[in-house]
């Protein structure tokens, strides 16, 4: 099946699509500040895979994964146009997320995946296996 964009429409589109200050990131900072815990922060470029929100203290990484991008087991739906270019790319995401948590882990730190729909779906659940996770 071939797009039904021209090139640039499609360039266009996808530069849209946001990597940053996604609706479920932003969403899930809002409950942790409102829960009290505002000691984290973004984007930690300092760390492997730059996660959405670190917990330094506790050393708690945070990564908050897009169902497409990063291959969710429930929502993932293989694309249909040039599923070739886009598995591939996709894999590769799912590998650098292995590899990152290896790294993370062996440094020390609790690694935390949070899918996109988990946020939409069950937030507080979320939310709450965080916060017990901050107890520790």
């Amino acid at each position: 099946m071939t797009d039904c964009y021209s090139k640039e429409i499609r360039s266009r589109v996808m530069s849209k699509i946001r990597s940053k200050n996604t609706k479920p990131e932003v969403q899930l900072r809002k409950f942790l500040w409102n829960q009290g815990y505002r000691g984290y922060r973004i984007h930690n470029a300092d760390l492997p895979g730059k996660p959405d929100i670190v917990f330094k203290k506790k050393k708690i990484a945070i990564f908050i994964d897009g169902c497409f991008w990063h291959k969710c087991p429930f929502d993932f739906r293989e694309p249909k146009t040039n599923p070739e270019y886009w598995m591939k790319k996709i894999q590769s995401n799912v590998d650098r997320d292995k590899k990152v948590n290896e790294q993370l882990q062996s440094d020390g730190w609790k690694v935390v995946r949070v899918w996109e729909h988990m946020m939409r779906k069950e937030p507080e659940k979320i939310v709450a296996g965080i916060l017990a996770l901050m107890k520790e």
